[in-house]
């Protein structure tokens, strides 16, 4: 028997579940703008189709079918890049001068916390048990969901519905019209080339713990005061710095601290920076000194920390993604986030 199931019912039954289907597609897409679109597109085709909804399946899963087709259908035709250390060697040239830029390229985004629902807890609820609280922190870290997009679509949808989301094979193969057969297939092609490009993050430092927030207070007062040596001490033999949409990047503490002290950190006083929270990663919005004496938004950070120090730094080089995480386009401002020295 079909479930009659009208406008206004379909939309009070379809708000629980918005969050989270921004969430899967945002990690379809790697972007925040293009996952709200998308969810737009959900709801507006589950309207359009809910006399066809007749309650035998899961509501989310039925919903997730049609924000997975629609992710998919955005994907064919265009297909959003991933961060610059998963597209090539680093540049060995740090105080080379302009860092070429590929302002046509669709970078990956990062996203606010919020995103990805209270801290502790899951889009469902919270969490069962801190392994859970863990497994969902790497599903969202922009190293993941960075290599996550070079994975084709359809194999992307499945990672993140079955390892990310934890949905059965059976409710991931109804999601994509599928077989089980295909699915775990699917799956084990796609396990096996995240293994091979995803960053070992097995020592990251959760943005509460004691020793991730001393350390990103003591990077912060470096970035501020132009302190090259107070950042040298705080970075990783191994770190990584990368700036979309500029193309180059860097590997290694020796030349990420060339590009910093020639081209960034010259002069105190230049930046000022606000805590923020994106990807459940450390991040902080960096606020550049202007002609007209104000700070004005430049970029957001985001940081990976570990126990021995700075392993990933991502500059995202588009004041467009201020308002995305609700931060103005100008300092100063009233923010208790503000690190003062």
């Amino acid at each position: 028997m079909t479930l009659a199931v009208d406008h206004d019912d379909i939309a009070e039954l379809s708000a629980p579940f918005r969050r989270e289907l921004l969430a899967h597609c945002y990690r379809m897409l790697g972007s925040v703008h293009d996952a709200e679109d998308a969810v737009q597109e959900t709801l507006v085709r589950a309207w359009q189709s809910r006399t066809g909804f007749q309650g035998r399946a899961s509501l989310r899963v039925w919903l997730y079918r049609i924000a997975t087709n629609v992710c998919l259908r955005a994907l064919e035709r265009r297909q959003r890049l991933p961060l610059p250390s998963a597209l090539g060697a680093p540049s060995r040239d740090p105080e080379a001068q302009p860092v070429r830029s590929l302002p046509e390229a669709q970078w990956l985004e990062p996203a606010p916390d919020l995103l990805f629902g209270p801290p502790g807890g899951g889009a469902l609820g919270p969490a069962a048990d801190p392994a859970a609280v863990v497994a969902r922190r790497a599903g969202v870290r922009l190293a993941f969901i960075s290599a996550l997009q070079l994975l084709p679509a359809r194999q992307r949808a499945v990672l993140i519905l079955r390892d990310v989301l934890a949905f059965s094979a059976r409710e991931t193969a109804e999601v994509l019209q599928s077989s089980t057969t295909a699915v775990n297939s699917a799956l084990q092609r796609a396990r096996a080339q995240i293994a091979a490009v995803a960053p070992d993050e097995d020592d990251v430092l959760e943005p509460s713990e004691p020793g991730a927030r001393e350390q990103l207070r003591r990077y912060l007062r470096a970035f501020e005061g132009a302190d090259v040596d107070g950042l040298l001490r705080l970075l990783r033999d191994d770190v990584v710095l990368e700036m979309p949409p500029m193309a180059a990047w860097f590997s290694g503490r020796a030349d990420v601290i060339r590009f910093f002290a020639s081209t960034v950190l010259v002069e105190p006083g230049q930046f000022r920076n606000v805590l923020i929270g994106a990807n459940l990663q450390p991040a902080f919005a960096a606020y550049g000194l202007g002609a007209d004496g104000l700070h004005h938004a430049h970029a957001i950070h985001v940081v990976t920390l570990t126990r021995t120090g700075v392993s990933r730094i991502g500059v995202f080089l588009d004041a467009e993604l201020f308002p995305v995480f609700g931060m103005p386009m100008t300092f100063p401002f009233t923010a208790d986030q503000h690190l003062h020295d």
